[in-house]
């Protein structure tokens, strides 16, 4: 089966397309258990570069991976060729390897059937993103920067794609997906000024270019000549990329066996987790739910276990931990899939409020350079980038150099003041959609910032 044939109508492979590729992987098998994850789809970029689009590419791909497994021996092997004889000596080398393996005492038999909700991730608008449109996405950006007297560079991308899961106990997994990211940095012809913006969304049509236009050329024309100020504790206000950025990190920490076996924040000291415990401000609540329409996600994992609704701290307490299949039986309990997408709590405040209340402090558009210190505390240290500035009696006064921090979203969050209505927020510092999240912008005190840096 060419793939070219494939792609002829949609970028994607189809629920009929991937049943039969499944099934035919499938009768191939002479595993004790076989799983089948197929994976289509297509990744449209635009780069640009001094007010001009520098490259512009689509690829198209699709991978079958199939898994087998013989006792407790399991191994796997990928390939991209679709062809009966390709899928049949994949089948055969999966096996052939598995029966070399040592055993897994941790593996968990295939999942039977399953229910699953519709996903609401895909978006027609996404998928469609053809380089005419992106083009013009980025003109928005680029004239207005020209105009102005600035240079705006970014990156355009757009994903639109399916993913299945079966095996060979009956069940079958399918779904489609879309994703954009559109981020641009904006400077000053002089290179002391600087200012981005970003947006990341699965709907294209919720990506204003001329917004992030707007926002990028106000903060470079802003930030130019920045100041150095000492470092040290400050009051800061975050946007919501800059909360993004480092709330992230507690969803990604919230793991049982970690917490269990006494490597994570959520340890309890003496042994087991901290389910049931305030960790965090009474106003902050996180949730992962795939039918957020704002942050959708997919409705299965990479097993083919239903992905659901999920509350991780509920007004500062730890309410759940992710349980994978394992490690929920060896603990007695339901597994429970990791974020893959995330909603912060917020509250009515503006940004242009929280400034108006703090006597001195630091407003931070983002970070950058963001590397884990200590998983025990979540600890995290990057700096700040592309538009940060000192407030002083409640006014925005000067624009001032990029600071280093050391800070944990845990201690960020039980020092909160302040709260911004929920936005989706661009947290990937690579430029692509990342996971998806909402977060508020925030007054934080106490912000710990460490050393200061030339870099603009």
């Amino acid at each position: 089966m060419a793939l070219r044939s494939l792609y002829a109508i949609a970028p994607h492979l189809s629920r009929a397309d991937c049943e039969a590729i499944a099934k035919r992987a499938l009768g191939f098998s002479k595993a004790d258990e076989c799983r089948v994850s197929i994976d289509s789809g297509m990744r449209q970029n635009t780069r640009f570069a001094v007010n001009q689009i520098s490259t512009a590419g689509d690829d198209y791909d699709a991978t079958v991976t199939i898994r087998s497994v013989f006792g407790k021996k399991v191994a796997s092997i990928r390939t991209n060729r679709l062809d009966d004889a390709s899928l049949r000596a994949a089948v055969e080398n999966s096996e052939r390897i598995a029966r070399l393996a040592p055993d897994d005492p941790e593996l968990m038999p295939e999942l039977g059937p399953q229910k699953y909700a519709d996903a609401i991730v895909w978006s027609d608008a996404t998928a469609s993103l053809e380089p005419e449109a992106r083009a013009a996405a980025v003109r928005a950006i680029t004239e207005p920067s020209r105009r102005a007297g600035l240079i705006s560079t970014g990156y355009l991308e757009a994903n639109a794609g399916s993913s299945a899961v079966a095996n060979s106990k009956g069940l079958f997994a399918y779904g489609r997906s879309t994703s954009t990211a559109y981020t641009t940095t904006v400077r000053t012809t002089d290179g002391t000024g600087s200012g981005w913006a970003g947006a990341s969304d699965n709907d294209f049509r919720r990506v204003s270019p001329a917004t992030l236009a707007e926002r990028a050329i106000e903060k470079a024309q802003r930030s130019v000549n920045p100041v150095a100020i000492e470092p040290g504790r400050y009051t800061v206000i975050l946007e919501p990329t800059a909360v993004a950025n480092l709330v992230q990190f507690i969803a990604r920490s919230m793991n049982a066996r970690s917490a269990d076996e006494g490597r994570s924040f959520f340890s309890k000291a003496g042994g087991g987790n901290k389910l049931g415990e305030k960790v965090v401000d009474e106003r902050v609540t996180l949730v992962s739910d795939p039918l957020d329409p704002m942050v959708p996600a997919d409705t299965f994992g990479g097993d083919g276990m239903p992905s659901q609704k999920v509350t991780w701290i509920e007004n500062g307490v730890v309410r759940t931990l992710s349980y994978d299949r394992f490690w929920a039986q060896k603990s007695g309990r339901e597994p429970v899939s990791a974020a893959n997408t995330l909603r912060m709590s917020g509250g009515t405040s503006t940004i242009e409020e929280m400034i108006a209340s703090t006597a001195r402090g630091i407003l931070v558009t983002r970070f950058w350079y963001i590397r884990g210190v200590d998983p025990r505390t979540i600890l995290y240290t990057g700096l700040t980038r592309d538009g940060t500035f000192l407030i002083e009696n409640g006014k925005v006064t000067r624009p001032v150099k990029n600071l280093r921090y050391n800070e944990s979203p845990i201690f960020m969050l039980n020092n909160l003041e302040m709260m911004g209505r929920p936005e989706r927020a661009s947290a990937s510092e690579s430029g692509g959609p990342g996971q998806a999240i909402m977060c508020p912008a925030i007054k934080v005190r106490d912000f710990n910032f460490t050393s200061t840096s030339d870099a603009i």
